[in-house]
């Protein structure tokens, strides 16, 4: 692309109320028209959206995004669309809870959680992603779209497309919850359920990407994807009232929504909305697919690819796209990356839920356990302002803590039966905290 015709092509852009520029190598810095592209034809790099922040400074305000939509589209400008129509069902805006009763547990002063577990439509953090690519997938003239999933991907892959009347075939591997198979199969699509890891299933959508000229949004349409997560960060910083947190804690898949969320806090930032200081990052992955963990621990630049084995299905990701990023973040930031057992991940989902009554997924249960973790080692401080990020809803993987709380207790329905199966769970209640002795 020549640079006339970049400029005239940002200029069009421009015209119609779009802050987007062009697309940008992350390595080598070549510039592209904002098309279906991922990878630089240069060095093979991945693109993400440049903006003008010259006119973001000059045009956005607090007050102008306290105006907008509860939702994510209250950030339009620093979301790459061009046109005048958006999909939105409400995504974004979900509650940023201040945390009594975990964080008195954990020793923390200053500990809220961001409870994406309860987003539109479908419970996870994906509908932020999705709902940006599809509306530039539509923009960009496809009419069938896709993805690569562990799960929540498809589901808000295919409840959104449902709703913008885009044809969709998502693909997933085989093995998947039963709770993330409904909730893609009731919207209608068609699914491929792929006997393989989702690494496998990614290389399988990149050929069909190739072939059938779909536009898969963890693909082609990655550098828009991607950038729905930002507006985890807007929103953090929105909801503290114009203010950065000192720590944040999140969950490492691709590491995508962690470098994406410095993004977002780097971009209001520059824009001038927000106070500059640098913020910790620290990351979660389960042991059983850790590898920019164990890059971290290692202390290495690069990140060898795993086989997954885990019961955290949603960020089992044994490649990761972004991980060398997100190794960059952690280390400059004076965070953290770090990872937990599966019997570990099951006991942050009861944790988070007996503690602030969210019931998280499996990734929302790893990040909580690594934020306990972290805490141990002395590598968060109490009087921090610490923000978690609960990506997804535990009614999707019901199966993960089978077993792990309790059943009902069965009475017959008299006043004696209650009597007696109360005078039960007491005893119960007390032998479990009773102390042990050594």
């Amino acid at each position: 692309m020549t640079l006339q015709s970049l400029v005239s092509f940002a200029s069009n852009t421009t015209s119609h109320g779009s802050t987007c520029k062009s697309l940008k190598c992350r390595e080598c810095g070549a510039e592209y028209e904002l098309k279906a592209l991922h990878v630089c034809e240069l060095c093979f790099g991945p693109l993400e959206v440049n903006y003008d922040y010259d006119q973001l400074r000059c045009t956005v305000t607090r007050d102008s995004i306290e105006a907008g939509p509860k939702s994510i589209w209250r950030y339009r400008p620093f979301l790459p669309v061009v046109g005048h129509e958006v999909i939105d069902l409400g995504t974004g805006m979900t509650p940023l809870v201040k945390s009594c009763r975990l964080a008195r547990r954990l020793g923390l002063k200053n500990l809220y959680i961001k409870n994406d577990a309860v987003n539109m439509p479908t419970l996870s953090f994906k509908d932020r992603v999705v709902s940006v690519a599809l509306t530039r997938a539509r923009e960009l003239g496809f009419s069938t779209v896709s993805c690569a999933s562990t799960g929540n991907l498809a589901n808000s892959t295919a409840a959104i497309a449902a709703h913008a009347g885009l044809d969709c075939c998502v693909f997933i591997p085989a093995d998947l919850e039963s709770g993330k198979v409904m909730g893609t199969l009731i919207y209608g699509p068609t699914v491929m359920a792929v006997e393989g890891n989702y690494d496998q299933v990614n290389r399988l959508c990149s050929e069909v990407a190739n072939t059938h000229g779909w536009g898969f949004v963890n693909i082609n349409l990655r550098p828009y994807y991607s950038e729905g997560s930002k507006t985890l960060g807007y929103e953090v910083i929105e909801q503290l009232g114009w203010q950065l947190p000192d720590h944040i804690v999140a969950p490492l898949a691709s590491g995508s929504l962690f470098t994406k969320i410095y993004k977002g806090f780097r971009e209001f930032t520059e824009a001038g909305l927000v106070e500059p200081k640098t913020v910790r990052f620290s990351g979660a992955q389960a042991d059983g697919c850790s590898p920019i963990a164990q890059a971290y621990r290692e202390g290495r630049d690069f990140v060898t690819p795993v086989k997954p084995n885990t019961i955290a299905k949603s960020i089992a990701i044994g490649n990761p796209a972004d991980g060398i990023y997100a190794l960059e973040i952690a280390r400059k930031t004076n965070g953290a990356i770090e990872s937990v057992t599966d019997l570990e991940i099951i006991d942050g989902i009861k944790l988070l839920a007996e503690t602030e009554g969210i019931f998280t997924e499996t990734a929302g249960g790893t990040t909580v356990a690594v934020l306990k973790k972290l805490i141990e080692s002395g590598r968060i401080d109490p009087d921090e302002t610490t923000v978690v990020y609960i990506t997804g809803n535990g009614l999707k993987t019901q199966e993960a803590v089978q077993g792990y709380v309790g059943e009902p207790l069965t009475i017959e329905p008299k006043l004696a039966s209650f009597e007696r199966a109360l005078e039960r769970a007491r005893t119960l209640e007390r032998l479990e905290w009773q102390p042990v002795m050594i």
